[in-house]
């Protein structure tokens, strides 16, 4: 296991400016009183926040468009059963925001994680989709813990509440994020974006072909405005996240794991499958994996400062004049990636 010391020494590095807007910013409650620009002005990151001390975990949420793809699934459980991150909130975006509620707090609540608030994304609406046939007719209203309509909001006092800075995993095309930095601009200074964004050398399955990665491409505009916040910005581009798989006994250990929470994992990725009733052999790609791997360490990586800007067709180009965000680059054993997930999904 990989230590939380670790990843507190990596959590935040030093930077400069915004102390005095975090000084006169509105911290008590109502979400409006700061803007993006007026908590910066411009993306040069703030002093050092105080990190978590020793042995504390690290406070995370999750802001994810889970119920399109599945490894969004696989990320919640893996983020669930993580013992260092202090899961906050977790909020649907992306569209269908009920639907993709309804699936969040299901699994929780198989979980036997109701301690865990929900909160609905932007759009209101609850169509079938992909894992439906698994939501069935779940009704948010049972749910035991807190159900917030308001996403955004919640994600915004979550934030302002938390003693010690939030680290905010983002795994779907961010259309919450922008909202939230309009409407509270402070939240920067208290949290680290870490996301599943982009395609820097490498595309799809370790191409040499860089792609309009999915979650840069569906809202670019939403990412441009993430990555203009003065907060410290981490992600996994395609290139390393683009490679994950768990196949032959990796897969298997997950497949016969006997926790309800992954046999509810496993449910949800045989509804998922195009063909559910074939045998199941492998993983498909687990991209966002790797982004709850970095609320926890970075230590398997190697982490490169560059210069990305956000094209406005979705692409993630290296440019030295463009905001300085840590990339996720190469692994130093993928093969010890997969150990580590595997052994986070079936542990006891």
């Amino acid at each position: 296991m990989m230590s939380t010391e670790m990843s507190r020494r990596s959590f935040l590095k030093h930077s400069a400016a915004a102390a005095a807007v975090v000084a006169g910013a509105d911290l008590g409650g109502s979400p409006g009183a700061a803007t993006a620009a007026e908590a910066a002005g411009s993306p040069r990151a703030r002093d050092t926040l105080a990190l978590p001390k020793a042995g504390k975990k690290i406070p995370v949420i999750l802001d994810t468009d889970i119920g399109t793809d599945i490894d969004d699934t696989w990320a919640l459980c893996m983020m669930l059963k993580s013992p260092e991150l202090d899961v906050r909130l977790v909020t649907s975006d992306s569209g269908n925001d009920v639907y993709r509620a309804r699936l969040i707090a299901k699994l929780l609540e198989v979980f036997g994680r109701t301690e865990v608030p929900v909160g609905i994304g932007l759009d209101k609406t609850d169509k079938p989709g992909r894992q439906s046939a698994w939501v069935g007719d779940y009704d948010l209203a049972k749910y035991p813990g807190k159900v917030y309509e308001d996403g955004v909001g919640a994600m915004i006092e979550t934030i302002r509440a938390s003693a010690d800075p939030v680290s905010l995993v983002c795994i779907g095309p961010v259309p919450n994020i922008p909202v939230a930095l309009e409407r509270a601009g402070d939240i920067a200074q208290r949290a680290r974006f870490i996301g599943m964004h982009g395609s820097v050398r490498r595309g799809y399955d370790g191409s040499r072909k860089i792609s309009a990665e999915y979650n840069v491409r569906a809202d670019p505009k939403a990412l441009q405005k993430v990555f203009a916040a003065p907060w410290e910005i981490t992600i996994t581009p395609l290139d390393t996240c683009g490679i994950i798989h768990l196949r032959g006994e990796k897969f298997q250990k997950v497949y016969r794991c006997k926790d309800p929470g992954i046999q509810a994992l496993m449910e949800n990725y045989r509804v998922w499958r195009k063909n559910p009733r074939g045998p199941i052999t492998a993983s498909s790609t687990l991209f966002d994996t790797v982004a709850v791997y970095l609320a926890v360490t970075e230590e398997l990586l190697e982490m490169e400062k560059l210069g990305i800007r956000v094209t406005d067709d979705g692409h993630t180009v290296i440019d030295e004049g463009a905001r300085a965000v840590n990339c996720a680059m190469k692994w130093k054993d993928l093969g010890a990636f997969e150990d580590f997930l595997v052994d986070r999904l079936t542990r006891a």
